[in-house]
């Protein structure tokens, strides 16, 4: 009974803060979207432990949601970052009948990993666990990521089907599964930065500041934190995207990350989008938007 009424009390207090969406960003939505926001999912008072979930206006129960991880080095930015260039697909996802959820979690200028992926596994649970009370169908989660948001969803993906405690807040493996993970331009291997021309001594680097110390002095820690390490043919499907110009995350990232996948006969598919940057509108363009919501529909529904 206690359970139920935290529930209740989440759910009611979290549909008056719909005047919260960042204005620019209010015209991503379509007309009579559902608004959760600022969900506590830790039961604490960290400001990064909340999260927002978006329902489509006629959503009746049982709808499969996309979980959005935002990008930042993993240092920075919160759950409405990389929204502002992606209005298009997310105005998509809910007119189709998905639901959206945006997580925050942890800075690596506060704590080092792997708290960040705890707070991505602990956000997903809460959501598994109460995804009657938001109309949700706890099998059919999907993990979106941009950037470090793409390194995170997919180490999530990835680890899903083992069982590492360090990854979880309470070393207790979570219940929910992921569907499928859609990866833009998600950092893969760590220790291949040191061939990206990324100086990867510097103790301001985004990658030495997630772990504590550079890849090549603690390659240890630079396998546990990499998706790629986690690859088997157990792992749901990917749609990854990627710029052909990143002058920040490798295109080699995601092309030796589909390798791994092709090799253990995962499900996968890549689209390098010519000329694009690190991130910005050229994701959002129609023909990435049709590869991608049919990889969707044919996965998930």
């Amino acid at each position: 009974m206690m359970k139920r009424l935290l529930s209740i009390a989440l759910l009611t207090s979290s549909l008056t803060c719909a005047a919260q969406v960042p204005e620019n960003l209010k015209d991503a939505f379509p007309q009579g979207t559902i608004f959760h926001q600022n969900v506590p999912y830790a039961r604490d008072t960290i400001k990064k432990h909340l999260l927002d979930i978006y329902l489509p206006a006629n959503a009746k129960g049982n709808i499969p949601l996309v979980i959005w991880v935002h990008g930042g080095g993993w240092m920075s930015n919160d759950k409405y970052a990389d929204m502002g260039y992606m209005k298009n697909t997310i105005r998509t996802i809910l007119e189709k009948g998905y639901g959206l959820a945006s997580i925050d979690y942890r800075h690596s200028t506060t704590v080092k990993f792997p708290a960040q992926i705890q707070d991505c596994n602990q956000a997903v649970e809460f959501l598994y666990q109460h995804a009657a009370d938001y109309k949700v169908d706890k099998n059919k989660f999907v993990l979106m990521g941009f950037s470090a948001g793409g390194h995170l969803a997919s180490l999530l993906g990835l680890s899903n089907n083992s069982t590492i405690p360090d990854f979880y807040y309470n070393k207790k493996k979570p219940a929910f599964t992921i569907k499928a993970v859609l990866d833009f331009y998600g950092p893969s291997n760590f220790i291949m930065f040191y061939n990206s021309g990324t100086d990867v001594e510097a103790a301001d680097e985004p990658i030495s500041l997630l772990l504590g110390a550079s890849a090549l002095k603690r390659p240890d820690l630079a396998a546990l934190a990499s998706p790629i390490t986690y690859v088997d043919k157990n792992d749901p499907p990917f749609f990854i995207v990627h710029g052909e110009k990143d002058e920040s995350v490798p295109v080699a990232q995601s092309l030796v990350l589909k390798s791994s996948f092709d090799l253990n006969n995962v499900k996968n598919q890549i689209t390098v989008v010519k000329g694009a940057p690190h991130y910005g509108p050229m994701f959002d363009v129609e023909e990435v938007r049709t590869k991608l919501f049919s990889f969707l529909d044919g996965t998930v529904k």
